[in-house]
């Protein structure tokens, strides 16, 4: 049945492998960041794995504890956690957490434990902005997230005289989609300096977290963002920076989310009808901005191709839209003039950030989610029923 997410096993496996051998080689702390996509069974692939795991709600915390995965082994992230959130990591039920703001901060050592103290990374804006769409880029003066650079001393003063916390490290997220290695190298010095002050002033930090938001093309055969190439030179800057402030070298953290899922995953729809509006072809398929609103929220790319069958009919200019109440274009392509309802489409690079980002807008249950390989599947997420649209109705 569609619509459905399809995950290709070998893909998400070879992904993960890229960047195990980072934490294996080079000693870089590396946490899958749940927000791109998460349920229990990838959950499960992570713990299986030397990567670690970003949370940044209660609801990916229980999905990482259903996996079974340590505390130790998480990290609390987000701009604007609840108390619940705050007492959960208060609590021990994770390893470390990203402190967004001084109001976070207050709250936290609030709740924290002298005798169990929390690990403590603060998120710092370096004002580097990677040149991204705008609502994927999370550094710089526009974007809501981290300490300005001059709020960090005295946050780092406010940790250090509370005794619940102990701060380990700073951290810094430039955006996403990021496929030139430039921003990452603009950014390092400032928070290097930084973390030298914070040395300067008594904390004992370990940890320099640079976040993640490297690129996936999704046109077919594109060049990757060069990951090995980018780490090797940020390894290389970090500990050449430490020698010429005269500190140790900190232990590099990477968060990637996007290019662990993104090209592991396939939408596929069904072709529900084919109609022509003047000199437009149009294509609507089973699904929409539902269970995909990254086309609606940023003008996302992903490539189509006819699934089901082949075709050697000419193509032409279509575009592939969902059947909500929205004009909710899904991609304009060339694709078979020949393509009729009851063909099965499929769009590839959607593993991050479309699921995890589905609603039941037009009240449309959210697809299901296979992982596929070596000609089999395995049922990860099923599909929503009619019945649980209803579940939280009041009668």
């Amino acid at each position: 049945a569609t619509p459905l997410l399809a995950l290709d096993d070998d893909v998400l496996a070879a992904n993960i492998a890229r960047f195990e051998a980072l934490v294996r080689t080079r000693g870089i702390d590396v946490c899958y960041a749940g927000k791109a996509l998460l349920f229990v069974g990838l959950a499960r692939r992570i713990d299986a794995s030397a990567l670690g795991l970003d949370v940044c709600s209660q609801g990916e915390l229980l999905t990482g504890e259903a996996a079974g995965i340590a505390p130790a082994r998480m990290v609390f992230h987000g701009c604007g956690k609840t108390h619940d959130e705050l007492d959960a990591v208060a609590s021990g039920r994770v390893g470390r957490v990203v402190v967004d703001h001084h109001d976070e901060l207050r709250a936290l050592a609030n709740l924290a434990n002298a005798a169990r103290p929390i690990k403590v990374l603060l998120r710092v804006n370096t004002g580097i902005e990677a040149h991204t769409h705008a609502y994927v880029r999370t550094g710089g003066e526009e974007s809501k997230f981290g300490f300005p650079l001059g709020g960090v001393a005295a946050a780092v003063a406010f940790a250090l005289a509370s005794p619940g916390m102990r701060l380990v490290g700073l951290h810094s997220h430039l955006g996403s989609q990021i496929f030139d290695a430039a921003p990452y190298d603009a950014s390092l010095p400032i928070l290097l300096d930084a973390y030298a002050r914070a040395l300067e002033a008594g904390a004992p930090l370990t940890d320099l977290v640079l976040g993640g938001g490297f690129g996936v093309d999704p046109i077919p055969g594109a060049a990757r963002f060069d990951l090995e190439s980018a780490v090797a030179t940020l390894v290389a800057d970090l500990a050449a920076g430490a020698r010429a402030r005269g500190i140790a070298a900190p232990r590099l953290g990477l968060e990637p989310g996007r290019s662990i899922v993104a090209d592991a995953g396939t939408s596929l729809y069904r072709v529900i009808a084919i109609k022509h509006q003047g000199a437009r072809k149009f294509a609507i398929v089973d699904g929409g901005i539902a269970d995909n609103p990254r086309p609606a929220l940023y003008g996302a790319y992903h490539h189509p191709t006819l699934a089901n069958r082949t075709s050697d009919a000419a193509s032409e200019e279509t575009t592939v839209c969902g059947r909500s109440c929205e004009n909710d274009r899904l991609v304009v392509a060339d694709l078979p003039v020949d393509l009729a309802p009851g063909d099965l489409l499929a769009l590839g690079t959607t593993g991050a950030y479309t699921y995890s980002m589905a609603s039941n807008y037009n009240r449309f249950p959210r697809p299901a989610i296979a992982f596929a390989g070596a000609g089999k599947h395995v049922l990860g997420v099923r599909r929503e029923a009619s019945a649980d649209l209803l579940r939280n109705d009041v009668r």
